[in-house]
């Protein structure tokens, strides 16, 4: 057994605002711009149009009308039409993961769906995890690394060991491989690799090739940005790092409200740039509170949001108050409004995927 990793901070030791809310960088609200489409059908993003919380989907309630029909969606984790799996990643002070899972258990009498684990490019990818609940997959992110130290054949070893472990997990696993490569705050981004989203595609091409070769067919491979693109130029935009249909079976998301952002804005234009060929997962997502019932309301209103959205199958909460150097607590059970909030959302019938 290895144990899993938390949330790292990333090498540069920028903070988690700026890594999630980039907009105290001066970057548009809905910041995912409508670029140049890369070749290999990468579909286009959109900006979201800004919409209250409440606002009808603007897209069709058919999704994946442009699907491949002989494609299971999800892969080996499948796409449950209606149903959005919940999970979260849980660090909670003072508590195991097990113990985690356990009070969440109690205080909302639902199991999680997705456990989310962590790791770094050179650890030992899990062969088995313990405390996984019967029900549950396991959401194993896993960081990347500069693409020259990929695609020179060197981490190839290394790739194929990850492969061997994951598939001695012997159950369907979603992988996240180098997430948030939109961004310009960890090694495997464009921006930290001269600029070339292109270089980011041929690594995860290639982890995939390797995977395949290692005969890991339980994988289901969860492509994963940021929802807005930093910095915002045209090579940096987020369709450009898509590695196309064959090698992606959930297309991923990370936001956070951190600046009173409406759900709409974080996930709306990855939403509208894929809600028609892929399933959509939410990887991460987390709420600041201002006080008030500022965080349920929050929590109410993005539950809202997924039950209009139909494409969206799953929901992985950053649930933690161990995230060191960083002043956010993005518990859910910060006070008994917010977890009465998400209480609701986990026994909505939306949510029991």
């Amino acid at each position: 057994m290895t144990t899993p990793h938390g949330h790292r901070r990333p090498s540069s030791g920028i903070g988690r605002r700026t890594l999630l809310g980039i907009a105290g960088l001066g970057v548009p609200a809905a910041a995912i711009g409508a670029y140049q489409m890369r070749a290999a059908g990468a579909p286009e993003i959109v900006d979201p149009a800004p919409s209250a919380p409440s606002a009808a989907p603007s897209v069709t309630p058919s999704p994946f009308a442009d699907a491949d029909p002989d494609q299971k969606l999800g892969g080996t984790v499948p796409y449950r039409a209606g149903k959005a799996m919940r999970g979260s990643y849980l660090g909670l002070k003072g508590k195991t993961y097990a113990e985690a899972l356990a009070l969440r258990k109690k205080q909302l009498g639902r199991t999680e769906r997705i456990v989310h684990v962590f790791y770094a490019w050179e650890d030992r990818l899990p062969t088995s995890i313990p405390y996984l609940p019967k029900s549950a997959v396991p959401l194993v992110s896993w960081r990347g690394a500069k693409y020259k130290n990929i695609l020179n054949g060197k981490s190839d070893d290394l790739i194929a060991a990850a492969a061997r472990r994951i598939r001695a997990l012997d159950q369907p696993t979603l992988l996240r491989w180098g997430w948030e490569m939109n961004g310009h705050w960890y090694e495997w981004g464009g921006k930290k690799n001269g600029d070339d989203p292109d270089g980011y595609v041929e690594c995860y091409r290639r982890l995939h090739r390797i995977f395949d070769e290692e005969g890991a067919d339980n994988v289901s491979w969860v492509w994963s940005p940021n929802w807005n693109a930093n910095p915002q130029e045209a090579w940096n935009a987020t369709e450009n790092y898509y590695p196309g249909d064959d090698y992606v079976d959930w297309v991923g998301v990370s936001g956070y409200n951190l600046h009173e952002e409406s759900p709409q804005t974080l996930f709306d234009g990855i939403y509208q740039g894929f809600s028609a060929r892929k399933p959509i997962m939410i990887t991460e997502v987390g709420s600041m509170d201002w006080g008030g019932t500022t965080k349920a309301d929050w929590i109410t209103a993005f539950a809202r949001y997924v039950q209009e959205r139909p494409a969206i199958g799953a929901v992985v909460w950053f649930d933690t108050d161990t995230h060191e150097s960083y002043t956010e607590d993005w518990r859910t059970d910060t006070d008994e409004a917010s977890i009465a909030a998400y209480r609701a959302l986990a026994q909505n019938a939306r949510f029991a995927g």
